[in-house]
């Protein structure tokens, strides 16, 4: 998006082409995600009862619901980026047309235009 580094600059069809890869990642983690997470909770709790398996799942279980909600948050943040895209992309189409349109050549106005017509109207005379 910038080409030399020292000026930035957007292009509207690159925000455009890079939103959906956003928003088709966060798809796609987002179903990694949940089938992590029904693997995981479908093996239950294998490590056993005795006192090294409660040792470990006492130190696992955390850790396992941190990276769940972790992954979660980054579902979230790759969305947010994609409409954040969008949004940008939009805007710059606006200011493009609002900028176009403050510089589109003004045509004068008919001195006579505002002035009411002395023609007859639907044909009475």
């Amino acid at each position: 998006m910038g080409d030399d580094g020292k000026v930035l600059d957007i292009k509207t069809a690159d925000l455009k082409l890079s939103a959906p890869v956003f928003h088709e990642q966060a798809k796609n983690l987002s179903t990694a995600l949940t089938n992590l997470v029904k693997a995981l909770d479908g093996f239950g709790k294998p490590w056993g009862d005795d006192e090294q398996g409660k040792a470990f799942g006492d130190a696992y279980e955390p850790q396992q619901k941190a990276i769940e909600r972790g992954a979660g948050i980054l579902v979230l943040g790759l969305t947010s980026i994609h409409e954040a895209m969008i949004d940008m992309s939009d805007g710059h189409v606006d200011n493009d047309e609002l900028i176009a349109g403050m510089f589109a050549k003004v045509k004068p106005q008919d001195k006579g235009q505002d002035k009411p017509q002395d023609q007859p109207q639907d044909g009475a005379e």
